[in-house]
């Protein structure tokens, strides 16, 4: 191994393979399973963000439903536990996603968006939830000379359709925000993004559904979904849940109803995150205003700091496992951490020294549109999200109240968004769809490599409405 390399091996050799997030003295003790049956209103499965909101917002739209939560390890333990805490207002993976698809109705999706944040914000005060919230924001850094171009469009395109809140920063302003010699520019987002510490947001979450009434079994997967009279049965290793409703938040896991698998496939995501910065480190980068960042490449990082002074450095690679498996084997992948770690330190190379305590992976549910789709089955008592790719933290609060609009038959502004009632194109079974997605980051790395231009493969991509994120 050349002396480089060793450095960044060196500076791996402490950390903890488990999410640093979860690794903490306020994670609760896991709930019983249920044994035997039990009877709701409406049964979430998924104990997720996308379950957590769904669970809160049934009962604060309605205290006297009996609602029922089941999840199938412990909350927050997948992805609402491993993400870099980045908490977004869009509701369609950022403006450029939302004009390519929903140029119509895009000002009604950033209301609504930016609704959901404020609502969110507001949920964590209510309810008291300690979770490290911050409204500071996120910049898009420009890290070669043609992504500075692309922010300016995207500026100018926000700023042509009202939208506020956005400033371009050149090279001097933002290394005042932030310090490294590898920024060239960037976007702000002053508001519409905040930083949180994700695990404890699910545990708040858990727990105000708890004082709210609803009932939580940890431990408890779903099996399978059947009709039972005029409701719907939800089988369990040790019982059986009755319920007039179900609302399914299970992302990235299989779907209790098999024709929505093919939307989704799981692509693993991976994060480093530093031991505490000492002052004078702080001192050397700036970051003030502990904003979220990331860069503009197609194969991106994102960063950002945490309460207590360490540096989250997660992205780069996205590793999709031939047929879609899901598996805790993925959950680690060295040579990705050893990649993660060079960058890190070509960012901030006055952070030479620095270590990583943890290093980890998990699953991120994609879809071909990058944004969640919503859909109902079983005659409308079952409704269903997924395909957040990576933007649920704060998206999935939307997703909930869309499944409830939807079992109850309401026609609301959100049933009535395109976004809503249309679906993204499906993956095609394997091989193709292995194949696919290699030539598509292949072609993404390419892209990155030479000026931002996007080969005829990428072109054709974007034709059909096909993508896949990095």
């Amino acid at each position: 191994m050349a002396p480089a390399a060793m450095t960044f091996a060196s500076s791996l050799s402490d950390a903890q393979p488990v999410p640093f997030w979860l690794d903490h003295p306020a994670k609760p003790g896991a709930l019983p399973a249920l044994t035997g049956d039990e009877h709701c209103d409406l049964l979430v499965v998924g104990g997720g963000y996308s379950g957590l909101w769904t669970a809160l917002l049934a009962k604060e739209r309605d205290p006297g439903r009996d609602v029922v939560l089941i999840e199938g390890r412990e909350v927050g333990w997948a992805a609402s536990g491993r993400n870099g805490g980045f908490c977004a207002a869009s509701l369609t993976h950022g403006l450029g996603n939302g004009l390519a698809r929903w140029p119509g109705e895009l000002a009604k999706l950033e209301e609504l968006g930016n609704r959901n944040l404020d609502a969110i914000e507001a949920a964590v005060a209510d309810y008291g939830i300690d979770c490290d919230f911050e409204r500071t924001g996120e910049i898009d850094v420009a890290t070669e000379p043609h992504q500075l171009e692309e922010l300016r469009e995207m500026y100018e395109q926000a700023a042509g359709l009202g939208f506020t809140g956005l400033e371009l920063l050149d090279q001097g302003a933002l290394r005042a925000e932030v310090n490294s010699p590898t920024f060239l520019g960037g976007l702000w987002d002053r508001r519409g993004v905040a930083m949180l510490h994700p695990a404890k947001l699910a545990w708040g979450l858990k727990q105000a559904c708890m004082d709210l009434g609803v009932r939580v079994y940890e431990n408890t997967r779903g099996l399978d979904l059947t009709a039972s009279g005029a409701g719907m049965a939800v089988r369990t290793a040790y019982g059986r849940v009755f319920a007039r409703r179900v609302a399914l938040g299970t992302n990235v896991f299989p779907s209790l109803v098999k024709r929505v698998r093919p939307y989704t496939v799981p692509v693993y995501d991976y994060a480093l995150m530093t031991e505490p910065l000492s002052a004078e480190q702080l001192d050397a980068i700036g970051w003030k205003r502990r904003q979220g960042l990331g860069d503009s490449a197609n194969q991106f990082h994102y960063f950002r700091i945490t309460a207590d002074h360490r540096i989250l450095w997660g992205g780069y690679d996205a590793i999709y496992p031939y047929g879609g498996r899901v598996s805790a084997e993925m959950d680690h992948r060295p040579e990705t951490y050893l990649k993660l770690a060079e960058h890190f330190f070509r960012c901030f190379p006055q952070l030479e020294g620095l270590r990583f305590s943890h290093a980890w992976g998990g699953a991120i549910d994609t879809c071909s549109r990058f944004s969640a789709f919503f859909g109902t089955a079983h005659g409308g008592k079952v409704a269903y999200a997924a395909g957040y790719t990576g933007l649920g933290v704060g998206a999935t609060r939307f997703g909930g109240d869309v499944m409830l609009d939807l079992l109850s038959g309401e026609r609301t502004e959100r049933t009535q968004l395109q976004m809503v009632r249309s679906k993204p194109l499906p993956f095609p079974p394997e091989p193709v769809a292995w194949a696919g997605i290699g030539l598509t980051k292949w072609a993404l790395a390419r892209a990155d490599a030479n000026g931002g231009r996007r080969n005829m493969w990428l072109r054709v991509m974007d034709k059909l409405g096909l993508g896949f994120d990095s």
